[in-house]
């Protein structure tokens, strides 16, 4: 995750001259080798290793990340501020070229992105005559922009997403948060739905009379159901047929109903203009879903969710069903408070790229809102922790006229920031482990 968050810059020491052009020409363009294959390995390995899809999501994290910074860049020159580094990746450093103030780049770990705009807190020691261009020293206005500039970025790219999908590609019967309706997109050969005579393209309406509001709940009901015989309603080229099936046994659990389809979801496109209220409602409807996720978090159910990582195989097989078996029963389903770090997001991203265009962009859509929210919480080193502090700023300045500007001692934070940092490392690392032993299928 990026945030403006940095370590304090180092003394200021007398300015160096620069080198001759030559040598400065080299400088720009010098590229490590060395760096550059390790990156190159680790594209390669994760080529080979999971296929074309998840190269393409980590493409588009990449891209991603790179416009949540951009953000803060231009938000930060617009502001007057120095930006002395933008770079891609974390680590050591492939290659670089300098532009003005700024120093561009790509680091070895792609893995994250980072501007460095001059003077963010009290503790940033800057050369007196930058001290007009500093993050400290701009007008609330303009701290607060750079602050939500990422977050804002991350926005602005879920609803042009959504636009597309109204627009161009279709969404799940009309609705991002809804998925009333859904085709068969294929039967499993020797299935309980191929014995049926079930066929792709088929649209399931009802079964036993009842309708499901998402294909979620239809696939936890089949679950339960193991060996009953039920009747489907099917629309088939216009026309409804009742088709009586036998659910299946999973193999892999007794207990478990499995009827053998795999879902293509009805899509709908509402035309350009209709897509701009839609682009926004969705969004809106997604933004409070995530919000309602993180509200519910519980670090007790998280814990043990850890704990129990790995510990129980048969349970990780049982949310991998065969293809196109239905979706595991409520009690074998992902806990609904489980966080995933960007290795699953990975993985998650990766299956729905496989479906295709709509896959890839949902996937997107989601992870764009998430990491935007994510990006806002009000605790540093995160950007709504600056937020926070130029807030707090602010207020104190309006009770202090005439004393000029108020600065936060960022000394005082210092455990905070550190407290909240170690916290966030444990997180990822504890998400990571889980997605590694105990991975969320969808």
């Amino acid at each position: 995750m990026t945030s403006l968050q940095h370590p304090p810059s180092q003394p200021t020491q007398p300015p160096t001259p620069p080198p001759p052009p030559g040598r400065r020409e080299e400088q720009e363009r010098s590229t490590s080798p060395v760096r550059l294959a390790i990156l190159a390995a680790l594209v390669a390995w994760l080529g080979i290793a999971g296929g074309w899809a998840p190269l393409v999501v980590v493409f588009g994290v990449v891209v991603m990340i790179f416009l949540h910074e951009l953000g803060h860049y231009l938000a930060a020159k617009w502001g007057g501020m120095k930006v002395t580094e933008f770079f891609i990746g974390f680590g050591p450093k492939i290659w670089s070229f300098q532009r003005g103030e700024t120093e561009y780049g790509l680091k070895v770990i792609p893995a994250g992105a980072y501007v460095k705009v001059i003077g963010m807190n009290n503790l940033d020691e800057v050369d007196p005559a930058d001290e007009g261009k500093t993050y400290r020293q701009a007008s609330y206005p303009r701290r607060m922009a750079v602050a939500v500039a990422g977050s804002t970025m991350h926005f602005l790219q879920a609803i042009l997403l959504l636009f597309v999908l109204y627009s161009f590609v279709g969404v799940p019967g009309g609705s991002l948060t809804e998925d009333k309706e859904w085709e068969v997109g294929e039967v499993v050969p020797g299935s309980a739905a191929a014995d049926a005579g079930l066929q792709a393209e088929d649209r399931v309406i009802e079964v036993d009379g009842r309708r499901y509001e998402t294909f979620t709940t239809f696939a936890e009901d089949i679950a339960e159901r193991p060996g009953e015989e039920v009747t489907l309603s099917v629309l088939r080229d216009g026309e409804v047929l009742s088709v009586p099936v036998e659910i299946g046994i999973a193999p892999s659990d007794p207990a478990r109903g499995l009827l053998g389809i795999r879902r293509d979801l009805v899509t709908t496109t509402v035309g350009p203009v209709r897509a701009v209220g839609a682009s926004v409602s969705d969004f809106w409807d997604q933004t409070g879903a995530t919000l309602g996720f993180i509200g519910s978090f519980s670090p007790t159910d998280f814990w043990d969710s850890v704990v129990s990582s790995g510990s129980e195989p048969a349970a990780v097989e049982s949310r991998d069903p065969a293809p196109g078996g239905p979706q595991p029963s409520s009690s074998e389903a992902p806990d609904e408070n489980r966080i995933i770090s960007i290795v699953g997001a990975v993985g998650i991203g990766a299956d729905l790229t496989e479906n295709g265009l709509l896959g890839f962009l949902l996937f997107f859509v989601g992870i764009n809102i998430t990491i935007g929210i994510f990006n806002l919480l009000p605790v540093l080193p995160l950007d709504g922790g600056h937020v926070v502090v130029a807030t707090y700023e602010r207020v104190r300045e309006l009770f202090r006229p005439g004393q000029g500007r108020y600065h936060v001692d960022m000394v005082k934070l210092l455990p905070v920031v550190y407290a909240v940092f170690a916290l966030l490392v444990l997180l990822g690392v504890t998400t990571i482990y889980m997605d590694i032993t105990d991975p969320v299928r969808l």
